[in-house]
């Protein structure tokens, strides 16, 4: 018989401490599912659709275990609004297989704040839907979300999986779990389509109301309400450019033969990501020479060459490449650094908390700037400022400057596409190169890889390699980023002249090993341990690559190390 202590603790255990946002701490049974404790939304129309347990994002039917502090999400949080969109591809690709059981889809790419997907009628087949067979997907979306079917987690053996993958034909997830071995398998399910769980979905499609499927041929767009404004669906914005680089990247991937996750394992496995590492190095190094070439074209009007994009997208590489390539070309091409005009710490200009927005288009002193520049193209001679980082002033050094007939500027920055940065040398003297990392690689069909998730990766390599900065402080900051992003250069991607896509479809692999200690270190008292957790989860999907036959001068090594190039 057991002892009376014993049974004691036994009772203690089926109950558990639950602290909720608003301060409230409740004891529960032992294994409550956490949404039953979900108090009412402050909105009726913008539900709660998970939970933050211990910041870690979890399903409204995770099991409470352990003592737990909670909060409820809904698709106006960032972690919500995730699972919000990842709920729909799932659901998308469950009416795509009724309606199509023979087609091909896939979930491809970013387009505003929806995503473009592509549809091969049959496995061989050209791609395409006609607006008909689109009508008949919407049409089923609806009416599952009228009716507001479950979408259940089950974990199942993984024979069991396998073998639902094989009889369904979805390739793509049985490829990810060639590479892997797990007991159990955890999948989405609804009805009678079954998926591979990459992170919380929805309970059920009620949620899932505000969403369109907009015809852009060859495919379609699943349009999205923007998360600022989660009750209503923006119109749509046409994105030809960055569509049409999407596109090219796409057939990149088809002359490697690597669109999925589960296709760069097999490669990797089989000893031949050398020659994809190659191929993938020399697609870029051709693209590299195409911009020169057009820029090499017009040498008779352009006298500034400006490279915009993102943090972690390849700028300063793309410069230094772009760079060669051009004296290859005859021309001769000096650098200009836009940080050393920062008007300083006295005038820099304060975010909403009342900090220095150093990513502000005013921290950099415009009209000097701008008077140096048109010195410059009309053949004058300029003292060149110096800006000390740890003084936060600007210095003069007595370095002089003057282009010589043949010379151009490369001024690279994340402002180089805001008209204003150069507003007073005339457009046509004038060649915009957008850089960015839009990745064609997914997860599976109707899982795609974010290009933010890529770019922070190599952010967080990077700083803790060469700046000295924790994965956690790297983390606090990326926020404040990504709003500056959104603000100084996504809004002029349209203003570039060429597009430089530095994606490499090897490169998650070669970064794995890099960044998988650096994620391990922010621990579950820390608010950014979600964002680790859904990372290190991705990279369960990906067999590491070494970085041996990675070239010395590629964009990935800015990241990694080892570069031949100096920064």
């Amino acid at each position: 018989m057991a002892s009376p202590e014993f049974l004691y603790d036994l009772n203690a255990m089926s109950l558990i401490s639950v602290t909720l946002d608003d301060g409230r701490m409740i004891e529960c049974p032992y294994g409550v599912e956490v949404g039953t404790l979900a108090p009412a939304p402050v909105s009726p129309q913008i539900p709660f659709i998970a939970a933050l347990v211990n910041n870690d994002v979890s399903s409204l039917s995770y099991p409470l275990t352990v003592n737990s502090h909670v909060s409820f999400l809904t698709m106006e949080d960032s972690h919500g609004w995730r699972i919000y969109r990842r709920s729909l591809c799932f659901l998308l690709a469950k009416a795509v297989r009724d309606v199509a059981p023979d087609a091909e889809f896939s979930v491809e790419h970013s387009f505003g704040p929806g995503l473009y997907c592509s549809f091969h009628p049959t496995e061989n087949g050209d791609e395409g839907m006609c607006e008909k067979g689109l009508d008949a997907v919407a049409q089923s979306m609806r009416k599952m979300v009228e009716s507001d079917i479950p979408i259940v987690r089950r974990k199942v053996a993984y024979s069991e999986s396998v073998k639902a993958f094989t009889d369904s034909g979805q390739m793509s997830k049985l490829n990810l779990l060639k590479h892997r071995n797990p007991p159990r398998v955890v999948l989405h399910c609804c009805g009678d389509f079954s998926d591979l769980a990459h992170g919380p979905l929805v309970p059920s499609a009620g949620v899932l109301s505000r969403f369109k499927l907009i015809h852009y041929p060859p495919g379609f767009v699943l349009h999205l309400p923007d998360r600022a404004d989660a009750l209503n669906i923006p119109p749509f914005e046409d994105q030809p450019h960055l569509f049409h680089i999407f596109q090219e990247h796409k057939d990149w991937g088809r002359i490697l033969g690597v669109n999925t996750v589960g296709r760069l394992n097999e490669t990797i496995a089989s000893g031949k990501v050398e020659n994809l590492i190659w191929t993938s190095e020399a697609l870029h190094e051709k693209k590299l020479a195409g911009i020169a070439d057009q820029i090499s074209a017009a040498r008779d009007r352009i006298r500034l060459v400006l490279v915009a994009g993102p943090s972690c997208s390849g700028k300063t590489t793309f410069a230094k490449r772009i760079t060669t390539h051009l004296t290859v070309n005859g021309l001769h091409p000096v650098t200009l650094a836009t940080d050393d005009y920062f008007v300083g710490a006295d005038r820099n200009p304060l975010d909403e908390q009342g900090k220095p927005d150093y990513e502000h288009i005013e921290a950099v002193d415009l009209e000097l700037f701008n008077q140096h520049l048109c010195d410059l193209v009309d053949g004058r001679e300029i003292e060149l400022p110096s800006y000390n980082f740890e003084t936060k002033h600007r210095e003069w050094t007595g370095q002089n400057l003057r282009l010589e007939p043949g010379q151009i500027l490369i001024i690279e920055g994340i402002h180089g596409l805001n008209p204003m940065l150069t507003s007073m040398v005339p457009v046509d003297q004038k060649f915009r190169v957008y850089v960015s990392a839009l990745t064609q690689l997914s997860v599976d069909a109707n899982n795609r890889i974010s290009t933010t998730d890529n770019r922070l990766i190599r952010r967080l390599v990077r700083d803790h390699q060469f700046r000295g900065h924790s994965p956690l402080f790297t983390f606090q900051l990326w926020p404040a980023v990504r709003r500056g992003e959104k603000r100084w250069i996504f809004p002029f991607q349209n203003e570039a002249d060429a597009t430089f896509n530095s994606a490499l479809d090897y490169e998650l692999a070669v970064l794995k090993p890099l960044v998988e200690p650096l994620l391990m270190q922010i621990k579950p008292a820390n608010p950014e341990y979600a964002e680790t957790r859904r990372m290190s989860e991705f990279l369960i999907n990906f067999l590491a690559a070494s970085d041996t036959a990675v070239p010395g001068i590629s964009i990935l090594r800015e990241y990694i190390g080892g570069s031949k190039l100096s920064y």
